[in-house]
């Protein structure tokens, strides 16, 4: 451990809250895409294992617990080629396509509109749905809206009674396409800004649902494709809002390139550190397109919206290439961890992020084994499970003085990261330890208010590369912490090396 003497610190203002943590930060994206739907959140009706009308009740259970805010669905890449109209009815008359983009494997259909809104029914998350522009039709989208959200008699509203559903779903957000530089058409950015134009016109509000409309943005860096979307929103200070609302982001980190990402779980500290490294990219990402944005939008009306997101390896061995399978180590988890920080401290612009994927899929949350059925909660469940605290709350500065730093791939790497939260008489904080090797003692300067009581939850493992199997399934699980003791600027913690803690606070009231 370092000495105390000399130990970094934390500092906070509990008494000066700002920008709202939306819930909608800690929410998740289910693709048509390996094991994701089918097998994952889909058994059907018949199968052995138990379910709620075809839904595997076990997965939903234990997503229930994480609060779930927000479920993006079909796609991805996926949402360009889905039409809408194949996944209604009866399952037994529904038309065969083939997902050409994840495994060129058929599928039937079975997993569809209803399915999907009761998944989200029982979840009680918000629907975020994405419409296909890349091979589909604006009327396509536009009925697709008034199937899901109309309540009067109109042609769609009564095929959704047909189809057994009388009232309408509440459907707050909507993805005018996915990745339209790539899988979703291939599109240059001024092309795809006047598409989002147009679609977007016919994403309307019916009755009393109001749509939250997402142009699909940029990958990674490309600051060019989010400046060409603020620029086809005209003057947004004028109140010229009517295109969409929000424009999106996609990142992923890996320690390797897209040829050769990495190994899930076979990997050693150099690999660690580049992840790190990696990851700790995304508040460098969050703050430049931020800054596009507010050349259009001082006013931050227009959010941005991180919907995919995660880590990405190389396929596990002996499973479809096509289907993105991956376990999932504590350094998965820590790369979450530092994510949510840099969300924490975006939360003026930042309105939603969306984890790839909930179940069976990169960085999940959920594995099941197709062999047993076993179900088994990753390290990065975990983290999303200690972060609920944090679900609107509001943010509180955090500055961090005299942590330790490592070199990597020619940069800095911070070696601590933090950030906090308040509701009412009680605080959050989150710290991650990303030394890989030592131990931190590391204070909470807390100021402003008075502590009257603290507990703590640790997350780590023996090694980085922990990971829980259905024979090993607590190898990565949150424990109670008991590293922590008062200090005369707060409280004094002793991080072990590579680990997640999150404090409670319980603070004295105010005469507010």
């Amino acid at each position: 451990m370092s000495d105390h003497r000399n130990a970094p610190r934390i500092v906070i203002d509990l008494d000066l809250p700002g920008p709202v943590v939306s819930r909608h930060l800690y929410g998740h994206f289910a693709e048509h895409l390996g094991r994701c739907i089918y097998g994952g959140f889909w058994v059907g009706e018949d199968s052995s294992t138990p379910n709620l009308a075809g839904i595997r009740a076990d997965v939903v259970e234990a997503l229930r617990a994480l609060r779930v805010p927000n479920l993006r669905w079909p796609g991805g890449c996926f949402a360009d080629e889905y039409h809408w109209r194949d996944g209604i009815g009866p399952r037994s008359e529904r038309p065969r396509m083939v997902n050409s983009h994840w495994g060129d494997v058929v599928e039937d259909n079975s997993f569809g509109t209803h399915e999907f809104m009761a998944l989200c029914e029982l979840l009680g998350a918000d629907p975020y749905v994405n419409g296909n522009v890349g091979s589909g039709t604006v009327r396509e989208l536009s009925e697709w809206i008034e199937y899901l959200t109309r309540a009067d008699d109109s042609p769609m509203a009564a095929l959704r009674r047909r189809n057994g559903r009388d009232q309408p779903w509440r459907v707050p957000f909507i993805g005018i396409g996915n990745e339209p530089w790539g899988c979703g058409g291939n599109m240059r950015a001024e092309a795809y800004a006047d598409l989002a134009r147009r679609y977007a016109t016919y994403v309307r509000n019916h009755g009393e649902n109001q749509v939250y409309r997402i142009a699909a943005g940029a990958n990674a860096d490309d600051y060019a494709w989010t400046e060409a979307l603020m620029k086809a929103l005209g003057c947004v200070s004028c109140g010229d809002t009517t295109a969409f609302e929000a424009v999106s982001l996609h990142y992923y980190t890996m320690s390797g390139t897209w040829a050769d990402k990495g190994h899930a779980t076979s990997f050693g500290q150099d690999d660690y550190y580049r992840t790190m490294a990696a990851a700790t990219r995304i508040d460098e990402l969050l703050t430049r397109h931020s800054t596009v944005m507010d050349r259009y939008d001082p006013g931050r009306r227009i959010g941005l919206v991180l919907d995919e997101w995660g880590t990405w390896w190389n396929v596990e061995d002996g499973t479809n290439p096509g289907f993105l399978y991956q376990q999932n180590t504590l350094r998965d988890a820590l790369v979450a961890s530092v994510h949510f920080d840099a969300f924490h401290r975006h939360a003026d612009r930042l309105v939603m992020a969306n984890i790839a994927q909930t179940v069976n899929v990169l960085q999940a949350m959920i594995l099941t084994d197709p062999e047993t059925g076993a179900l088994v909660l990753t390290p990065t469940y975990h983290v999303f499970a200690m972060n609920t605290g944090h679900h609107d709350a509001a943010s509180l500065a955090v500055h961090i003085v005299g942590a330790g730093t490592r070199q990597v791939a020619g940069g800095t790497l911070p070696l601590l990261s933090a950030s906090a939260t308040t509701r009412g008489d009680t605080a959050l904080v989150s710290i991650t330890n990303l030394d890989a090797d030592a131990g931190c003692t590391t204070v909470l300067d807390l100021r402003g208010r008075g502590v009257t009581g603290h507990s703590a939850t640790i997350l780590t493992a023996s090694a980085i590369q922990a990971h829980n199997t259905p024979d090993s399934p607590d190898q990565v699980r949150p424990q109670a912490f008991e590293g922590v003791r008062p200090h005369p600027r707060g409280l004094q913690l002793e991080l072990p090396a590579h680990s997640y803690v999150t404090v409670e606070l319980a603070l004295e009231e105010t005469d507010d």
